[in-house]
């Protein structure tokens, strides 16, 4: 071995690349339009342009969500349905560049019990209420935590709405999904599961100096849309240190999305974490590590709402003798 590298994250945050058996070149099966901003050929780093300026306003916005417990029902007919008692929250850190201020802006927390049981009804442990979420098909267990994300991504909007300003910057941590609706908006992908890009391409990626972004291109996935990659500021390493992926909507015009990806590039290498304060650096942003950290402390305590959901069954079995 000749030369190798070491991943910048804390490995148990896994890595900032996380490639298929097959290896980083492993292509994705989605369909990928590059000439939009540039032929294929022209593809080139692209550097912040000085005619661009960051927004006097950023919103970054996310979701933390935890399992409580694991339940199970009984059915009047002896069968029984696998249930997820869950608690979410989420936030927006509004930072205001003109002051070099950041505060929070909102947050709000909810619970949950997530099961196909027809029979289910809401569950009180203590002084907090788990409301039924119900969920469609044969509610396995397996598939149960993905029922989360649908209530989490609408608290996230439903939070970010509220702390809206005219020509703000929004920036949700994650895949847009279902928030592509939301104007000025960007998805911020610190992980890249997939590459979506084919060899040549992907070395003008891997090649990009800190501060730097791809062309934009699209994205032809379930959600499509338009993305590039952005290398945050880091020290040389791993061909995908500092890299991250964002995307907006699809339904905007290229004029658009090379507008918010130049915006991107002045705007997010700001906020990139240090190795010494954060083991996922420089991807997971400062504004968002806080605001997970805040988010994670109004979950409550584990345990106790452990506890409180077992009492809370056995004074069901009780009562109804069972």
């Amino acid at each position: 071995m000749n030369r190798f590298f070491v991943d910048a994250w804390d490995p148990g945050y896994g890595a900032s690349f996380e490639a298929a058996p097959a290896g980083p070149a492993a292509p994705s099966s989605a369909q990928v339009e590059a000439e939009h901003e540039l032929p294929a050929v022209d593809w080139r780093a692209i550097g912040p342009r000085p005619e661009v300026r960051a927004p006097d306003v950023v919103l970054l916005v996310d979701g933390v969500r935890r399992i409580d417990a694991s339940i199970w029902t009984a059915e009047d007919d002896g069968g029984s349905f696998p249930g997820l008692a869950a608690s979410y929250a989420a936030g927006v850190v509004r930072c205001d560049l003109d002051r070099g201020a950041a505060q929070l802006a909102g947050a709000t927390v909810e619970r949950g019990l997530f099961t196909a049981s027809p029979s289910a009804t809401d569950v009180v442990a203590g002084n907090v209420r788990y409301p039924v979420h119900r969920v469609s098909g044969s509610g396995e267990l397996a598939k149960l935590p993905a029922a989360v994300q649908g209530p989490l991504t609408a608290l996230e909007v439903q939070v970010s709405a509220a702390a809206r300003t005219d020509d703000d910057l929004l920036v949700v941590d994650g895949p847009l999904r279902n928030r592509r609706q939301l104007p000025r908006t960007l998805g911020y992908i610190k992980t890249q599961h997939s590459q979506y890009l084919d060899a040549r391409l992907t070395a003008v990626v891997t090649g990009l100096p800190p501060g730097h972004r791809s062309p934009v291109f699209r994205l032809g996935t379930a959600w499509g849309g338009w993305s590039w990659y952005l290398r945050l500021p880091v020290a040389a390493g791993a061909p995908w240190a500092g890299i991250v992926r964002l995307e907006c909507s699809a339904d905007l015009e290229i004029a658009e999305a090379v507008w918010l990806a130049d915006l991107s590039a002045v705007t997010l290498p700001r906020f990139a974490s240090s190795p010494y304060k954060d083991p996922r650096a420089p991807q997971n942003l400062v504004p968002i590590a806080g605001l997970e950290r805040l988010l994670r402390s109004r979950l409550g305590d584990a345990r106790l709402l452990h506890r409180a959901l077992a009492v809370a069954a056995r004074t069901a079995a009780a009562r109804t003798g069972r």
